[in-house]
Order: C-alpha cells, then sequence, then structure tokens
C-alpha cells in the first residue's frame, strides 16, 4: 500500500500536538497537578507550533497552547488580554466578519432562521420591537428589513423599533459602537422606506439587565434576539445571558430567537473532557473554513486571530472557572426549564437552511432536533444551533 508521506507526518504530529495538549491539561487540573510539568509542557508547544503558519492542527493547537499558558498566568479570568477584542483594529474586525460571512454559513445560518421565525410571528402586526443582546454589525436586521418591505401580501412594512444592548467600559459593543450601528441602520432603513427607530439598553456594569430600562410601548410585538455564536465575539458571563434572558421572561415576549455553539462534553466532563470537547468543536470549525478558502491562508489567518483565537481563550476561562460544577446545559434548555415555550419551526425555515447550505462546500449539513431547533453540522459535529421559543403566558 502506497503510503502519502507528507500526509501520514502530519498526522502523526498532529496526534502528537493532541497528546501533548491534553496532558497540559491534565497538569493544569487533574489528580496529579503540577505546575511545573504544564509549564515544561507548554514550552514544548510554543517550540513545536504557531498560528501563522501550518496544518490546521497546528495552528489550533498554537491558540490552544496560548490559552493554557493564559491559564497558567492566572490569566484566565476577564482581564486575560486575549478575554477582549479591543486590541484588534476595527478594520480587521469587519474584514474578518465580511470573510467569514462570505466564505461559511455561520453568520447567516443564525440570522436566516431568526429573521424567518421573526416574520412568521408578527405577519399581521403594525408595530415591531426587537431587543438584540448582540448587535454587532446590525446586518441581520438589515435583510429583515428588506424582507418586511418586500413582502407581496399582508399589510404595509410595520413600523420596526430596535432596542440593542450596549455595555459600558472600552468593549467593542459599548455605548459609541451601537450608536455608530444605530446610525447605520437608521440610514439603511430610510433608504428602503422602512419605517423605523433605534434605540439602547445599557446594561449595568456587570452586565446584568434591568428590564425596567427598556422602554415598551403598548401594542408593539415583543420579539428577543440572542445570537451567541460566532463570531458574536466573547463568552458572554452566564449570568448576564441568564440576567438578560430571565429578565426577557417578565416582559413576556411574542418570541425569543436564541443561536449558540453545540459543546457537550466528552466521557466524564471535568475541566479535561470538556477541554477535549472544546478541541474538537474547534478543529471541526477550522477544517470547515478550510475548505470554505482552501486557497487563501492569510485570509483565514485573519478570521483565526481575530474570532477564533480571543474565543478559545474565552472559553477555556469559563471551562476553567466551571471545573468540578458540571455546566448548565444549554440555553434552549435553560429556556425550556424557566417555563419558555418551544416554537415549531416552519418548513419554510427548514427549507431555506437547507437553500443557504447549498451555497457552500458539501460538508456542511442541517438536521433538525426538537420541534423548535436547527442544527448547523460540519460532517458528523453539530456546531451551532438556532431555536425558536415564546414566553408560556402568552394566551395562544
Amino acid at each position: 500500500m502506497a503510503v502519502d508521506e507528507e500526509n501520514n507526518g502530519d498526522d502523526f504530529k498532529g496526534l502528537r500536538l493532541v497528546h501533548l495538549l491534553m496532558a497540559a491539561a491534565e497538569a493544569l487540573t487533574g489528580v496529579n497537578k503540577s505546575r511545573e510539568l504544564a509549564r515544561v509542557i507548554l514550552v514544548r508547544l510554543k517550540e513545536l507550533v504557531s498560528p501563522n503558519d501550518g496544518t490546521n492542527m497546528e495552528r489550533l493547537a498554537a491558540y490552544f497552547t496560548d490559552a493554557l499558558q493564559g491559564l497558567l498566568e492566572g490569566a484566565g479570568g476577564a482581564h486575560s488580554k486575549h478575554h477582549h477584542r479591543d486590541e484588534h483594529h476595527q478594520n480587521d474586525v469587519l474584514a474578518a466578519f465580511q470573510l467569514l460571512q462570505d466564505m461559511s454559513p455561520y453568520v447567516k445560518f443564525g440570522h436566516f432562521t431568526a429573521n424567518q421565525a421573526i416574520l412568521e410571528a408578527v405577519a399581521n402586526d403594525r408595530r415591531v420591537h426587537i431587543v438584540d443582546y448582540d448587535i454587532m454589525e446590525g446586518i441581520q436586521w438589515a435583510s429583515l428589513m428588506q424582507a418586511l418591505v418586500s413582502r407581496k401580501d399582508g399589510p404595509p412594512a410595520p413600523h420596526l423599533r430596535i432596542t440593542a444592548l450596549s455595555r459600558g467600559g472600552s468593549g467593542r459593543r459599548s455605548i459609541g459602537t451601537v450608536q455608530e450601528t444605530g446610525r447605520r441602520l437608521v440610514a439603511f432603513a430610510a433608504s428602503i422606506g422602512q419605517p423605523f427607530s433605534f434605540h439602547q439598553c445599557r446594561l449595568d456594569s456587570d452586565e446584568t439587565f434591568r428590564p425596567s430600562a427598556l422602554k415598551l410601548v403598548r401594542g408593539e410585538a415583543l420579539i428577543v434576539n440572542c445570537m451567541l455564536h460566532l463570531p458574536h465575539f466573547t463568552y458572554r458571563a452566564p449570568d448576564s445571558i441568564s440576567s438578560f434572558l430571565s429578565g426577557a421572561k417578565t416582559l413576556n415576549p411574542r418570541l425569543v430567537t436564541l443561536v449558540e455553539e453545540e459543546t457537550g462534553p466528552i466521557g466524564d466532563g471535568g475541566f479535561v473532557g470538556h477541554f477535549m470537547d472544546s478541541l474538537h468543536h474547534y478543529s471541526a470549525v477550522y477544517d470547515s473554513l478550510e475548505a470554505g478558502f482552501p486557497m487563501q491562508s492569510r485570509a483565514r489567518a485573519l478570521v483565526e486571530r481575530v474570532f477564533l483565537g480571543p474565543r478559545i481563550s474565552g472559553s477555556l476561562a469559563r471551562i476553567y472557572r466551571n471545573r468540578g460544577e458540571e455546566e448548565c446545559c444549554s440555553w434552549g434548555e435553560w429556556l425550556g426549564g424557566v417555563g419558555f415555550k418551544a416554537v415549531n419551526i416552519s418548513f419554510a425555515n427548514h427549507c431555506q437552511a437547507k437553500l443557504l447550505l447549498g451555497l457552500f462546500n458539501d460538508g456542511y449539513r442541517v438536521e433538525e432536533m426538537a420541534n423548535n431547533r436547527l442544527v448547523l453540522g460540519w460532517k458528523s459535529r453539530r456546531l451551532l444551533s438556532a431555536s425558536v421559543w415564546t414566553s408560556s403566558s402568552d394566551s395562544d
């Protein structure tokens, strides 16, 4: 049997890197914990990999090595320099965002699925109010506005009001950047004739949400939108997400659209189990991105540096802080647990997701899980899911 020497070498090195990363994770948290051993293994890993070149596995291992180094140095908390994207120039962020959008279905899958559910839920409403947990560049709403304005049948476009949450401090979702997104959306709405107004609702300093800070108008259909996947940046503190979603519950929204990453521990959980799951998850993301832009390694490296590096670091920091206690299930399960009811994903929505994936590499697939959730997968790995919910005290 002819052996592909080069690939075989890569596979062997990839396997070795996985073993070294596991060993470092175990040395950091296992029964026979040894910071010294963890330090030695990380030094060795740093000699073997760089985030800027090598195979997918090598670049991925470099980001995981960095993240473990951050934990070893005790920088795994919110102050880790990897934890914020502020250090990336805004132009880099926008370029990486555009690339991720063009080369993969990650961004559009969540936006399209949520928007289709919103369009169906507000088909006969005159006024619609969307509260958005992380508005980013606002492109989700530009496409929703186009859909509202171009509806062939039914009433004219409703008045749309969007309230974006903003965070204090220097983070990217701070007041200024949210204002900038608002200005762009106001201009876009005017250009296509969509009646529109834009507001901000500032989170408290610890990122908790106070429903009373929200301006509500009688007669508006209230929609809550929560995007927690790539490229929406950091893993927001779970306390912040739960304060937003449980606060939203008190407002009795017509619809909650939720998009989140799909992860689940391998084996018996613990830090190493979650660590390995994270490695599997991002390995699938790397492979899917390589299929999306095979020849453009520089473009891919930009997406990895701006979105994946900080995301991996945030993910491991969170797992590290929670070790020993099992993490909450998915946010979707959490919503069910606090009394939200599942809303069926329509046939049209499922078809739309399939059409979208048809535009990309055929390694992507979509599956329906439960009646209210669509999952985007790469080969056999589930990557992210979009689910739709309503407040159970609703009359329908």
